[in-house]
């Protein structure tokens, strides 16, 4: 009679793949039982697009189309944007979680713990990545809401548009996570992820970079979120897309690269 066979043991790959579930599930509950920091975060981008709409909507969309005021026509043109200063606002809140993971030596225990090391991170990108997803869905329903409409885009379109979206809040979420820690506490984390949100105001999100002051153009036109809007605006309205594509994918991969430079390297920084 042959001897029973022995257990398969599980490959590294399947090792990382079952850590990172169980550190997702772990971000995933932590922010269903603190929903209060999501919530407040995506307070700015719904007030500003309501904001924008409904005080300077009128005036925005005259002085944009050079004839009537047409406010529909504005808030095609700014859901794009505010899309974006969605995720933005939703990585303050991955800092926040990461550094206060280091602080309180969550982190710490980790390391010492016979699990896949880079689950950790990895737990905390793809839970922020879902939350920002989640996030833009929320706010493209109020959107919807108050009047944005995108006819014109095929069902391929609104797939790469979700496909961009997703791809840009993991790029940031990489770098948000590299900033938390590095932050020695949770304020700490949420001032150095504040240019994230703040960083859209300099885009093309709410007037063209053409009807900037020719000094501050560059500033706004050579950063990655103006060519991210104008791509989701292409993709979504039907305008021109140009070479913003590509250079969008390009900001979106460096990005994500050096954020899981980063990140990796500061975890595996030994304490002190």
């Amino acid at each position: 009679m042959s001897a029973p066979l022995a257990p398969a043991r599980p490959t590294r790959l399947s090792l990382a793949v079952r850590d990172s579930s169980t550190m997702l599930r772990r971000n995933l509950l932590h922010a269903r039982r603190y929903p209060s920091l999501t919530l407040n975060l995506l307070l700015t981008p719904v007030m500003l697009l309501l904001l924008f709409v409904y005080v300077f909507g009128d005036v925005m969309s005259a002085g944009i189309g050079g004839g009537g005021a047409d406010r529909s026509e504005y808030i095609a043109y700014l859901v794009p944007g505010i899309l974006l200063m969605t995720i933005g606002s939703t990585l303050v809140g991955t800092a926040v979680s990461v550094s206060n993971d280091m602080t309180e030596g969550v982190i710490a225990r980790f390391r010492t713990m016979a699990i896949h090391r880079g689950s950790v991170l990895i737990g905390h990108v793809i839970g922020s990545v879902v939350q920002a997803v989640m996030s833009v869905v929320l706010v493209g329903a109020v959107a919807v809401a108050i009047g944005f409409r995108s006819t014109d885009a095929s069902v391929l379109e609104w797939i790469a548009a979700f496909g961009l979206l997703t791809l840009f809040a993991l790029a940031f979420t990489w770098i948000a996570v590299g900033m938390g820690m590095i932050s020695p506490s949770a304020e700490a984390a949420s001032n150095n992820a504040l240019p994230l949100v703040f960083l859209p105001l300099i885009s093309s999100a709410f007037v063209p970079v053409d009807a900037m002051p020719g000094w501050f153009q560059p500033i706004a036109e050579y950063q990655p979120f103006t060519p991210t809007i104008e791509t989701l605006r292409g993709l979504l309205l039907g305008t021109g897309i140009g070479h913003n594509g590509w250079l969008t994918v390009v900001w979106c991969l460096v990005l994500a690269a050096l954020g899981y430079r980063w990140s990796k390297a500061v975890f595996n920084r030994d304490p002190k």
